[in-house]
C-alpha cells in the first residue's frame, strides 16, 4: 500500500487505527497523537493528517476508559500550539521563497493563496476561526507569519484557537462516544464530522473557479 492509499485509509479509519495504536503502543499512543496533531498543524506539507476526526475520536475512546481525557487535552492544545508556533516562524523566515517556488512537489500554492485570502478577510481572527477548516488550519499561521502578523497578537489568537479547536471535538467526541448510536457507528461520525469540515473548502474553490470561468 503507497503513501497516498495509506493516508487514506488513516483518515478514514481513524477509530480503528486509534484502536490499534491503543493495543499495539498502549501509553505512547498519545506521543503519537501529539505527533499527528503538531504535523498536521504545524508544517504546510502535511495538511491532509486527520485533525477533526481524530481529535473527536480520542475524546470517544476516553469516554469508554480507553485513554484519559484530562491527559489528552493538554497534549493535543500544546501540540495545536506549538504546531501553529513553528508553521508561523517558517513563514516568518521562508515563506516568501515558498510562496513564489513553482510547483513545489510537498506545497500548494493554490492553499496558501486561499488562506492568504481568507487572513485578507477576517484579520486576526483567522487564527481562531482557521482551526475549524481543514486546509486553512494548516496554511493561516504560515500567512500569518509571512506577513510579520505580531507575534504577542498571534500567541494569543493562537492559545485561544487552540484550546477552543482541542476542546471542543474532544469534549464532543468525550460525550457523544458514550451513547451507544455513536459507539456502534463511529465511522460514520468520522464520515459526518470529514464531510462536514470540508464543506468551506469546496465551497471557495467552487466560487474561486467560477469566477475565473466567467
Amino acid at each position: 500500500m503507497g503513501l497516498v492509499e495509506t493516508l487514506i485509509n488513516f483518515i478514514l479509519n481513524v477509530d480503528q487505527t486509534l484502536s490499534w495504536l491503543i493495543q499495539t503502543f498502549g501509553i505512547w499512543t498519545y506521543v503519537i497523537l501529539f505527533l499527528v496533531i503538531f504535523l498536521e498543524t504545524g508544517l504546510v506539507a502535511t495538511p491532509f493528517f486527520p485533525g477533526d476526526s481524530l481529535i473527536f475520536i480520542s475524546g470517544a475512546f476516553a469516554s469508554n476508559g480507553f485513554l484519559s481525557i484530562e491527559l489528552l487535552f493538554i497534549l493535543l492544545s500544546a501540540a495545536a500550539i506549538i504546531g501553529d508556533t513553528v508553521n508561523y516562524w517558517i513563514g516568518h523566515f521562508a515563506g516568501r521563497k515558498l510562496f513564489n517556488k513553482q510547483n513545489a512537489r510537498f506545497f500548494k500554492k493554490e492553499y496558501l493563496v486561499m488562506a492568504s485570502e481568507f487572513y485578507t478577510k477576517h484579520g486576526g481572527k483567522t487564527i481562531i476561526l482557521a482551526r475549524f477548516i481543514p486546509l486553512i488550519r494548516t496554511f493561516a499561521p504560515f500567512v500569518a507569519g509571512i506577513g510579520k502578523m505580531n507575534y504577542r497578537k498571534f500567541l494569543i489568537y493562537n492559545v485561544v484557537g487552540g484550546v477552543a479547536w482541542v476542546g471542543l471535538f474532544l469534549l464532543a467526541g468525550y460525550y457523544f462516544g458514550s451513547l451507544g448510536f455513536v459507539k456502534e457507528n463511529l465511522s460514520m461520525a468520522i464520515y459526518a464530522i470529514i464531510i462536514v469540515s470540508i464543506i468551506p473548502v469546496i465551497g471557495e474553490l467552487l466560487w474561486k473557479r467560477s469566477k475565473r470561468e466567467k
